[in-house]
């Protein structure tokens, strides 16, 4: 079993700064990428940003320059670092990685629960 576990969601005014968190456990042989998706209401879940094994990094084009993805030394927990928020980033923003649980199969994809992070004065 693995498991994704978000934190570090709220509210917070325009202009300001959150930092999420996603920490993965369980049966993991190995961590490929871990990237971060966001869902507004009545909106699909679109990319945020993701980070590979080696660190290379991907945003989309809407936080570049204000988001930040990173990884623990162990490489088992993803950060992403939210500056110059304003409302249009209020969403559900899920963590996502592709991980290994056995060397026989294919890597796979495991979701979090999903944190709000809302951006309103």
């Amino acid at each position: 079993q693995v498991q994704l576990v978000e934190s570090g969601g709220g509210l917070v005014q325009p202009g300001g700064s959150l930092r999420l968190s996603c920490a993965a456990s369980g049966s993991i042989l190995r961590i490929y990428t871990m990237a971060w998706y966001r869902q507004a209401p009545g909106g699909q879940r679109d990319l945020v940003a993701f980070i590979t094994s080696g660190g290379s990094t991907n945003y989309a084009d809407s936080v570049k320059g204000r988001f930040t993805i990173s990884r623990d030394y162990a490489k088992t927990t993803a950060y992403l670092q939210m500056n110059s928020l304003n409302p249009e980033d209020t969403a559900v923003y899920y963590c996502n990685s592709k991980i290994s649980t056995r060397w026989d199969i294919p890597p796979e994809d495991y979701w979090g629960q999903g944190t709000q992070v809302t951006v309103s004065s």
